[in-house]
């Protein structure tokens, strides 16, 4: 008897709606899109394990690597099992996580912290990410730019629910702690707990997305769809191209490029949001102006404009296209950036603006990027070569912390930055986005000899195989 978390267990009947999917995927993206609130809490780990910005910074760089990892090995057996399967491992890694997480802060055991959230739970952030991506983009072939933000705007809200819900736990944990009095720190032992709720909350909302998935038949297409009207469109092929080939094309080495530079930048404001804000607005005396309470705050804005750019600007691909859509991100996200950099310290609003529309963009790359995907790779493996690509987030999730903790290391201590010690890093940002902007400039559709034979991938998919 096939277990129920087989594929051929979740092939939706004629008649299905297919507007249930989105909730089953949203209910696992955000509940993995937690790692975008880890700023929330760091200052609490840098005192508890009396280490450095760097040094905690690592955890969250470690579980993006991973991410991107098990997103790259994983891909082709997601494919290949079906959603339903992968989601529910993806709950299970998450899950053992933050448990191996929350023993390792409660011990003073940095390296089980590195273990559980980083690698273990990383392994759940890559594949909880790529599962639901291609089975939306299979119900929504009218609409893939809206299917992709469907899914991954959940990734992007995360911090929303997280980061409020962690400071009003955290109060609960650790009475002393009043995130509305500047400097006030949590203890140790309260972001243990926080973890150990986590892990009962996030098991079940999984559970859920896990239990409603379902896809397609084989053949399956929208009322009153034609394909013609997707295909017409610039770079938007009518072919396939296997995972094994598309790794041999110049174009996804591009992507990979577009996708390194656009990442790397929003890590930059996102692993540090919470004491960025802060510190940007320190005075001479060494006090913020910026309380605790309020930089958590800013925090869930962010996570706000990550989320609604990972749903407005996918959309919007679908009208303009994708490579037009990259140059505004990439673009107008350099200029941006750079002011920031120098007038960011001006005034909340301008700081608050910017960081805004930085993080908009940023969450817009990442829904577009399995779209773009889509039209220059065709949907037979796309599920499989966005998991390829997302090695780039893991090289990234490297990169933008290190630049940044890297200079704010050298530039002084937690907790007595100015707006300066930033300046650095966010012009090495700029110069990333400029690279970045040219690559998307030299995209072109997928050479012929990449194609796989006509006819061939559809029974392929039919069967499951990958």
């Amino acid at each position: 008897m096939a277990s129920v978390l087989d594929r051929e267990r979740t092939i939706a009947p004629p008649g299905f709606n297919r507007w249930t999917i989105p909730p089953a995927a949203l209910a696992v993206h955000l509940c993995i899109g937690q790692v975008y609130a880890t700023s929330v809490y760091k200052n609490a780990l840098v005192k508890h394990f009396d280490a450095t910005n760097t040094s905690i910074g690592v955890v969250f760089s470690i579980a993006i690597v991973m991410l991107g990892l098990s997103a790259a090995v994983c891909g082709t057996w997601v494919d290949r099992s079906g959603p339903r399967k992968a989601m529910a491992t993806a709950a299970v890694f998450w899950v053992s996580g933050f448990l191996i997480g929350s023993l390792g802060i409660a011990t003073g055991q940095l390296w089980l912290l590195y273990l559980g959230y980083g690698v273990v739970g990383g392994i759940g952030l890559g594949i909880g990410y790529i599962s639901p991506v291609s089975t939306l983009i299979k119900w929504f072939p009218d609409r893939p730019g809206l299917a992709t933000g469907m899914a991954i705007m959940g990734f992007g809200g995360g911090a929303l629910v997280a980061s409020p819900l962690s400071t009003r736990l955290l109060g609960v944990y650790d009475p002393a702690y009043d995130s509305s009095v500047a400097g006030s720190v949590p203890t140790g032992s309260a972001v243990a707990l926080l973890f150990l709720t986590f892990a009962v909350l996030y098991g079940l909302f999984m559970s859920y997305g896990a239990a409603t998935i379902r896809v397609p038949a084989p053949g399956w297409k929208p009322d009153g769809f034609d394909p013609a009207s997707v295909t017409s469109k610039a770079l938007v092929t009518t072919a396939s191209v296997s995972a094994r080939n598309a790794i041999r094309t110049p174009q996804f080495y591009l992507l990979w490029v577009v996708l390194f530079c656009n990442v790397t930048a929003g890590i930059g404001i996102l692993e540090q949001a919470s004491p960025m804000i802060q510190d940007f607005f320190r005075g001479a005396d060494g006090t913020s102006s910026i309380a605790v309470a309020a930089a958590g705050g800013f925090v869930g804005l962010l996570s706000m404009a990550n989320m609604a750019g990972r749903f407005v600007w996918s959309s919007t691909s679908d009208v303009i296209g994708r490579k037009p859509i990259y140059m505004l991100y990439l673009g107008v996200g350099l200029v941006t950036y750079l002011l920031l950099a120098l007038f960011g310290q001006n005034s909340t609003a301008l700081f608050v603006l910017f960081a805004v529309v930085i993080l908009s963009f940023y969450g817009g790359g990442f829904a577009t990027v399995p779209a773009y995907l889509r039209d220059l790779f065709g949907t037979f493996q796309v599920g499989a070569i966005h998991g390829r690509l997302l090695t780039a987030w893991s090289a990234a999730g490297v990169v933008g912390p290190l630049i940044v903790n890297g200079f704010l290391d050298a530039e002084g201590t937690p907790g007595r930055l100015t707006a300066e010690a930033y300046r650095p890093a966010l012009l090495t940002m700029v110069v990333l986005l400029a690279v970045g902007f040219v690559a998307n400039l030299l995209v072109r559709p997928v050479a012929e000899r990449f194609h796989e034979p006509v006819g061939e991938t559809s029974q392929r998919e039919g069967s499951g195989q990958a």
